[in-house]
Order: C-alpha cells, then structure tokens, then sequence
C-alpha cells in the first residue's frame, strides 16, 4: 500500500524547504519526522516524531539516549531506530574530523562543539582523556571510565599509564555532569590536581579539565583551580 497524497505532499514540502533553506530550515521535530519517514515510509511519522522529542528532552536528549531506551517507544522498530542513530553518527564523525584537523589549543571551538554534542545529554556521569602529541594534535580520544547519574570514579595510576602507553605529551580531560549543571565540584578540582602532578613527574602536560552539561560548559584552566 502506497502513502496516502497527503503524506506524500507534506514529505515532498518538507524535502524542499530542507533543499532551498539548508539545515535550520526544519524544526526539531520536522527533521526528526523526516529522518523516520525515510525508515517507515508508509506511515505519517509527525506524532512519533514529536513524542520521541518530549520522551527524551529535545533533539540532543534523542540522539544521545541508548538504542534501547528508543525501541522501548511505540510505533519504534530496529530501522527506525538505526535511521536516528546513523544520523548522530555522522554528525559526530564531521565533528571529531574538525577536531583531528588542527592543533587542539588552536581549534578550541571545534573541541567544545564536539564534546557537546557528544556528551552534554548523557544520563549518566562518564570521563575521556584526550591524548595530544607535541604538537597538540589529538592521537587519542578515550573513554576511561563511567558510572552513576552523579560520579563516574577517575584513577590517576591508570591516566598516567595510559600516557606513557600512547607517548601523549600532553592531557585534557573530560567529563560530563547529567545534572546539566557543569561547574566543577571539589572532587573535580582534587583529582585534575592530583593527575597535573603525577604527570608533571614524567613531563606530560595537563592543559585542562572540561566539564560538559547542557547548560554549558567549564573549563578549570579557565576558572584557575589548575
């Protein structure tokens, strides 16, 4: 059974507004309901488009929330699943391209919006180290850890040693606050001090620790508590 002319129309609309006015010519949840258009075709995807959006809190709360905390939503199936989660794929790989291309201290933007878009609506706490090389070009970007809603554990031992595996000669760390909140707490402060000391036994450098939350972002370096 073909799509009803209605549906098809509306796609037909919304396809051109995309073609003649680029990525902001579609609301949240128009591009939402065009992506899911594309993996069922043959049903009109405005209202799961829009109770996708109010389950998970906006664009950013969808795409970052697990496979399986999507499939749980009616009218949901593997495809349409994929369709979204294929979308923040990419978007995070042209993000994280951005990053590789330039020295990260001289690229610092670029950083943030990946990092954002990456790790601002996670659910629960997580920490990555980035490795630089002597020239503050990223050579790993690493998920060292993750736990509950408010505390994902952090061990200097491991930071370091992971360093010295990889020949990093400098650090940034990262983690995020699922609170949305991203100012630093005391234990934040005490363990980028305790890594920044440990590394500069062994001559690697620690430019910062960036905490992410949908509320923005913090960056000790800046705040001045290392």
């Amino acid at each position: 059974m073909s799509d009803a002319p209605d549906n098809n129309g509306h796609r037909a609309r919304l396809r051109q507004r995309l073609f003649d006015g680029g990525p902001d010519a579609l609301l949240d949840h128009e591009l939402i309901e065009y992506l899911l258009a594309l993996a069922i075709p043959r049903r009109d995807t405005k209202p799961l488009a829009k109770k996708l959006l109010e389950e998970f809190g906006g664009i950013g709360g969808l795409f970052a929330a697990d496979a399986k905390a999507i499939a749980r939503i009616e009218g949901m199936g593997e495809t349409s699943v994929a369709a979204l989660k294929a979308a923040q794929a990419t978007a995070l790989r042209l993000l994280r391209a951005e990053v590789r291309e330039q020295p990260v201290l001289s690229n610092w933007q670029a950083l943030l919006d990946y990092l954002r878009a990456d790790m601002a609506h996670h659910t629960i706490e997580r920490v990555r180290v980035l490795h630089l090389n002597s020239r503050n070009m990223l050579i790993r970007d690493e998920l060292m850890n993750e736990g509950s809603v408010d505390e994902a554990p952090v061990y200097v031992r491991e930071v370091i040693r992971r360093a010295l595996e990889l020949g990093s000669a400098a650090l940034i760390l990262v983690h995020n606050h699922p609170s949305g909140d991203p100012s630093p707490s005391r234990a934040d402060i005490e363990i980028t001090r305790a890594v920044a000391a440990a590394a500069k036994l062994l001559n690697i450098g620690v430019h910062d620790h960036i905490v992410i939350g949908r509320n923005g972002h913090a960056s000790l370096r800046a705040q001045g508590l290392i």
